[in-house]
């Protein structure tokens, strides 16, 4: 079977080691590009060849991966890869972008990740991915050495909504950490030793993912499994944000996350 054409284009902190993949993987013939020279010399070291221009990378490619800052150089790579090789647009972009490239005349796949420099290097990536059947299918050995989970989450754009709805939950769930901590400290916690903690229970159970299991946000009907299994989520969940509230009163610490999460916790489950 003849290798797969694979170009990149952003040797970035997560662009630098998802090349580094690529080129030390059987299959894939790779050549990058970097408007800096010194992470293409690294890739060039490791087996990949460096490209004089991007349109020179794409000329030589069946996929170009991009992983580059923002929308601007999104669209400056798509110009100048042009309508023959797949785009696979890394970066996470505004969810109207995918849209307007394929209205450019260029073959997309919105294919944002999650997992951070770690997961760029042991390849254990999430990839949500959107666009045509067939693109897909061109992408894949490549998106499959990248990432131990790929999701083809749907048409043009899926990929791109399922980032920002994964990191919704990322960063509310961290200004609640800070909220969270500062009721800690106010109680004379230590507050390295929590941090300690929450990671290790999120490690048992899965953290805000645990009860993300159903196949619909509708409410649910009292004979259904899952209403036995959130009854007893919101039980807790109500207990446990009283007595925090009540703490965050006695210590005069304001904490608006956990007020607004507690009449919103049941409705939110289903119940």
């Amino acid at each position: 079977m003849p290798s797969l054409r694979v170009g990149f284009v952003g040797l970035g902190n997560i662009g630098k080691p998802m090349a580094l993949r690529l080129a030390a993987a059987d299959g894939i013939d790779l050549w990058v590009y970097d408007v800096v020279r010194e992470p293409v010399e690294e890739l060039e070291a490791a087996g990949a060849r460096g490209a004089a221009s991007v349109a020179a990378l794409a000329a030589r490619s069946d996929v170009v991966c991009v992983m580059v800052r923002d929308d601007d150089q999104v669209r400056q790579v798509a110009d100048e890869v042009g309508g023959a090789p797949v785009l696979v647009v890394h970066s996470t972009v505004a969810p109207g972008t995918p849209a307007g490239l394929e209205a450019l005349g260029a073959r997309v796949l919105d294919a944002p990740v999650s997992g951070g420099p770690t997961g760029a290097a042991d390849g254990s990536l999430a990839i949500m991915v959107g666009g045509s059947e067939a693109d897909f299918e061109t992408a894949r050995p490549a998106l499959e050495v990248l990432g131990s989970k790929v999701v083809h989450a749907g048409p043009l754009g899926a990929g791109t909504r399922m980032k920002l709805a994964r990191n919704l939950i990322h960063f509310v769930a961290f200004t609640a950490v800070t909220e969270a901590q500062r009721l800690a400290e106010a109680a004379g916690l230590d507050l390295v030793r929590l941090g300690e903690v929450v990671r290790h229970t999120d490690a048992i159970t899965g953290g805000p993912g645990a009860i993300m299991y159903r196949d619909s946000t509708a409410p649910i009907a009292p004979d259904d499994f899952w209403h036995g299994v959130f009854g007893h989520v919101r039980a807790l969940g109500e207990k446990d944000l009283t007595f925090a509230i009540e703490l965050a009163e006695e210590l005069g610490v304001d904490v608006p996350l956990a007020r607004e999460a507690l009449p919103r916790l049941g409705k939110g489950l289903g119940l």
